[in-house]
C-alpha cells in the first residue's frame, strides 16, 4: 500500500475543493478553521503498471495551506505535516510521499526530532520526499523541451531558481555531469549555500539579482520554495526562452502570452494507463487520469518495486546514481515526463 500526503494551494482553493469532495462543513471556513482541521484520507487510488502489476493507495489531505507560512503560523504548519504522517502510518501505508510543501516543512523545521505523535511512533523509513524522481523528471524535461525548441544546451545559459534546495541542487548536478550546458546561473537566497554549491560543481555563476539572471537565460528552471508566486515582466526574457516551473504552488504568478516564451509545468509525469482516482482533477491537471506530480509517482514506483525505504530523504542527498535508478523504474512502469509545450498563458495555481 502506498500513500500520498498533499495539500491545496490556497484558502480559496481549499474551500472550493471541500465543496467538490462533499465536505460542506469545510467549504465556507477561514484560515483559523483549516489550522485546526485534522488530516483526512480523501481518495483511494488504483494504479496499473505498464508491466501489468496493479497497486492501491490512499491520498491523505494534510489540511496545510501556504497561507499558514505567510501568517507565520510555523508550529501549525509543522503540526499539519507530522499529523498527516502519523495518520498515514496508522492506516497501514507502507510507503508515503510528502508532496508540495510537506517535505520542505519537514526539512526546514527539523521535524525528524518529532518522532512521537500521540500514540504513534513515526517510522521514517515509511516516508519519502519524492524529490529524486522530481529532479530526474525535470532534467529530462529540460533536455527534451530544449531540443524541441531548437535551444542548443551547449550554447545555452541555464538559470536555476532555488538552486540550493534539494531538487535544485540535484538538477544542477545533472546539468553539470550529464549535459553540455554552456553556463549555469545559480539563484537562491542563501549566499553561503550558493558558494558551497558552486564549489561542489566547480563552476556556475552566482546571481542575487533575479531579473538580471533571467535576462541572460535561455532556459529557466523554477524550483524555489515560495508560499506565493512572483511576477515577472516577460519583456526582459530572451526569445526563445524555455521556462520550467517545478514549484507547488507554482513559482510563477504571471500570465505569459508573448511569442517565443514557452512555459512547461515542471516535475509532472504522464502515465501510459488511466489511474483510478479523483484527486488530480482537483489540483488542476490537464489530463487528471494520466498526469500527476513526479513526487507522488515516486511512492508508486517504490511500491511497484517493493523498495520500502525512504528513498529520498534529507537535504541535498540526491545522487546521480539514485536519479538513474528511479528513472529506470519510472520508464519500466510506464511514466514519462510531461512535454506539453506552448506559448499560451500559464495559469497560476497560487
Amino acid at each position: 500500500m502506498f500513500g500520498l500526503i498533499g495539500h491545496l494551494t490556497s484558502i480559496d482553493h481549499a474551500q472550493s475543493v471541500a465543496r467538490d469532495l462533499g465536505y460542506p462543513e469545510y467549504a465556507d471556513q477561514g484560515l483559523d478553521f483549516w489550522c485546526s482541521a485534522p488530516p483526512q484520507i480523501v481518495d483511494t487510488i488504483k494504479v496499473t503498471s505498464a508491466t501489468g502489476q496493479t497497486i492501491e493507495g490512499f491520498y491523505v489531505e494534510s489540511c496545510f495551506l501556504p497561507e499558514m507560512l505567510a501568517a507565520r503560523r510555523i508550529k501549525t504548519a509543522a503540526r499539519k505535516v507530522i499529523n498527516a504522517m502519523a495518520h498515514a502510518q496508522k492506516n497501514g501505508i507502507d510507503i508515503t510521499a510528502l508532496g508540495g510543501f510537506s517535505s520542505i516543512i519537514f526539512e526546514n523545521f527539523n521535524l525528524h526530532q518529532m518522532k512521537q505523535v500521540r500514540n504513534v511512533s513515526l517510522e521514517f523509513e515509511r516516508f519519502t520526499t519524492g524529490n529524486t524522481h522530481t529532479a530526474y523528471i525535470i532534467c529530462r524535461q529540460i533536455e527534451a523541451a530544449s531540443q524541441k525548441l531548437g535551444i542548443n544546451l551547449s550554447e545555452a545559459k541555464v538559470a536555476v531558481c532555488g538552486a540550493t534546495g534539494d531538487i535544485g541542487s540535484a538538477v544542477c548536478r545533472w546539468l553539470d555531469a550529464r549535459t553540455d550546458a554552456k553556463e549555469l546561473l545559480l539563484i537562491a537566497r542563501n549566499q553561503e549555500r550558493l558558494k558551497n554549491l558552486q564549489q561542489e560543481l566547480g563552476r556556475g555563476t552566482i546571481s542575487t539579482d533575479i531579473e538580471s539572471a533571467l535576462a541572460q537565460a535561455d532556459v529557466v528552471v523554477w524550483v524555489a520554495s515560495m508560499a506565493k508566486g512572483i511576477e515577472i515582466d516577460p519583456q526582459i526574457l530572451k526569445r526563445p526562452c524555455l521556462m520550467i516551473d517545478g514549484g507547488y504552488p507554482k513559482n510563477l504568478d504571471s500570465h505569459f502570452n508573448a511569442e517565443g516564451i514557452h512555459v512547461l509545468k515542471g516535475g509532472i509525469v504522464e502515465h501510459s494507463l488511466d489511474i483510478d482516482w479523483r484527486i488530480m482533477s482537483i489540483v488542476n491537471m490537464d489530463v487528471p487520469a494520466r498526469q500527476l506530480f513526479a513526487c507522488f509517482a515516486e511512492s508508486m514506483l517504490l511500491e511497484f518495486e517493493k523498495w520500502y525505504t525512504n528513498f529520498s530523504w534529507g537535504r541535498n542527498q540526491i545522487t546521480l546514481e539514485k536519479m538513474d535508478l528511479i528513472g529506470q523504474a519510472s520508464v519500466r512502469h510506464g511514466f514519462r515526463p510531461l512535454l506539453n509545450l506552448n506559448a499560451t498563458p500559464l495559469t497560476s495555481e497560487a
